[in-house]
């Protein structure tokens, strides 16, 4: 977890970080464990800003679309009771992203690590695509790249066609004898980024070994394709990516340039402005100027504030006037 504090528009002082990772339970995301980490935080940050009270928190979330519910309930009522915030946005990771990324444009923008997904906007809607995890899409991100660049080191041990002995060495230097490999893997909790640990000798193989080449070409066009999904059809929109998978450099990067520009021909591949922290500070300055132009959606950016005053007039008695 990461937070920063805005004055006057600008981040104040060095973000802080938490390397703890939020727990899930059965309501999804743990809103306990958020605020444990959450609030000191935010309370340093304020002290060291010399700042009283906040005009409005926005929170991104890895997991809000599915794993959100808990979030939604106990978030807004806690953080007021232990920060007096009035006002309160809870964006998914992707969202938080995008705005680090395009600010308030159209377009769309790739989020890929571990993952994979890709968010779209045109002011009115979002779209999002992928992002169901390693085992039912996060198509090209890292550990789709890192599984199927384990699945041509084991072809090649067996002897089955599509192996590469370029990856099956790379692999054996990782993990060891490649019989072991699916007992030391299959029962691990962190599955995901220990076949993304791979992805970066995938790379790094891609220059002289035409089976690893053609994973991340496969890597590419599923990216590609994920973006041209989400991004608006009309306009002029824009297309950025973020996220530490793109660190890898030409053997992705060149690829991905080439599928872009063949699935979205319409589009301006633009560099990321900032990165998820940045967009969700934005997006806190934006709800505390009244100036948060982003569309509303439960799932992928659900401004507390707003619900509590729809809620709040429907309530209300109808009045009827004495002039009539």
């Amino acid at each position: 977890m990461r937070a920063a504090l805005a004055v006057g528009g600008q981040v104040h002082g060095v973000p802080l970080t938490s390397n703890e990772p939020v727990r899930t339970g059965p309501r999804g995301i743990d809103a306990g464990h958020l605020l444990e980490q959450l609030v000191p935080m935010a309370r340093q940050l304020m002290a060291a800003a010399a700042v009283e009270e906040l005009g409005a928190v926005a929170v991104g979330a890895a997991g809000l679309a599915t794993l959100g519910d808990e979030l939604r309930a106990e978030l807004p009522a806690a953080l007021e009771r232990e920060l007096g915030v009035p006002r309160l946005a809870l964006a998914a990771d992707a969202v938080a992203a995008y705005v680090g990324a395009l600010g308030r444009r159209t377009g769309a923008v790739v989020a890929a690590g571990t993952g994979m997904i890709a968010v779209g906007t045109d002011l009115k809607s979002w779209r999002r695509a992928d992002g169901w995890g390693h085992l039912l899409g996060d198509c090209g991100g890292g550990a789709w790249i890192g599984r199927a660049g384990l699945d041509a080191a084991m072809r090649s041990f067996d002897g089955r066609r599509g192996g590469s002995a370029v990856l099956r060495a790379r692999a054996e230097e990782m993990f060891g004898p490649l019989p072991g490999l699916p007992g030391a893997l299959y029962p691990r909790t962190d599955r995901p980024a220990v076949l993304a640990a791979f992805a970066p000798e995938v790379a790094a193989c891609a220059e002289s070994d035409q089976v690893a080449a053609d994973i991340l070409r496969a890597a590419a066009r599923s990216i590609a394709e994920s973006a041209a999904a989400v991004c608006p059809r009309a306009g002029e929109p824009r297309v950025a990516l973020t996220g530490g998978l793109f660190k890898m450099g030409a053997p992705l990067l060149l690829p991905l340039g080439e599928e872009l520009a063949e699935h979205l021909p319409h589009a301006r591949q633009v560099p990321a402005a900032g990165d998820p922290l940045h967009g969700a500070v934005l997006i806190a300055v934006d709800l505390a100027n009244d100036e948060l132009v982003l569309p509303r959606d439960r799932r992928m950016l659900y401004v507390v504030a707003e619900e509590a005053e729809r809620a709040e007039r429907a309530e209300r008695p109808s009045r009827h006037s004495d002039h009539f």
